[in-house]
């Protein structure tokens, strides 16, 4: 073979070549490991951790504290973002445990919105820790849902807070919901009257590896996920 028919045959299976080289470095770069979907999942589930043992040291929520243990599942929000021009706007990213009836033990985490709108004279912004407790057999089931509104779907109330019981009305603790919140050292029930709670899909596709609902989570226990051992284990020593 000639110095010339080689030169041409390596222009011909140089291009080749680097487009190989080039996909393949692409489809590394393109690939994800399984674990990567869920660090934002996995963030929260931590953040939720955290806000479950400030609120039980907090002295100015001895009766959340003295009665969390009644609570048949928690919603919480690590952050609850409020902000207000004329309307106001809220929400905030969640998880939901809910308590087996028989064994007593605080399930998997499954991820919930909240998100509300109010109107009025109103301005400013404000963040906050909230968790709601689902009080009644009727609460739990209305998270089996893919979406209900508070206070139209299930009743719902501010909780008492403070060191003695201010607030606390027979009618507010037969509420479905009781709310709590801290905010900016301010330590007050704070009313989700309107707001609509729905399920997030794809952070519970992202935290499980697979499209799942709210009832196999829940209900059937299909699916389990060793990183929230943190946060079940916080839940169960708040609800002892």
């Amino acid at each position: 073979m000639t110095q010339n028919s080689q030169d041409k045959q390596q222009r011909h299976k140089t291009p080749l070549f680097f487009r190989m080289m080039t996909a393949l470095l692409l489809s590394c770069l393109c690939w994800t490991p399984a674990w990567a979907d869920s660090l934002d999942e996995q963030q929260l589930v931590e953040k939720a951790q955290h806000t479950v043992t400030s609120f039980m040291e907090d002295p100015n929520l001895t009766w959340f504290q003295d009665h969390v243990k009644e609570a048949k599942a928690l919603l919480i929000i690590p952050q609850q973002l409020k902000a207000a021009f004329f309307f106001g706007a809220d929400g905030g990213s969640g998880v939901l445990v809910a308590r087996d009836d028989k064994t007593g033990e605080w399930g998997e985490p499954t991820f919930y919105v909240l998100g509300g709108l109010s109107f009025g004279f109103q301005f400013g912004g404000e963040a906050s820790e909230v968790i709601i407790l689902a009080m009644t057999p009727g609460a739990v089931e209305k998270l089996y849902s893919s979406s209900f509104k508070l206070g139209g779907d299930a009743s719902v109330a501010a909780g008492p807070y403070g060191a003695g019981v201010e607030g606390a009305t027979s009618a507010n603790l037969n509420a479905d919901f009781l709310s709590f919140s801290r905010s900016k050292g301010a330590y007050a029930g704070v009313s989700l009257e309107g707001s609509i709670i729905y399920t997030d899909d794809d952070s519970n596709e992202a935290y499980y590896g697979k499209k799942v609902r709210p009832v196999d989570i829940l209900v059937t226990k299909s699916v389990n996920n060793k990183h929230s051992a943190g946060l079940r284990q916080a839940i169960m020593t708040a609800t002892k």
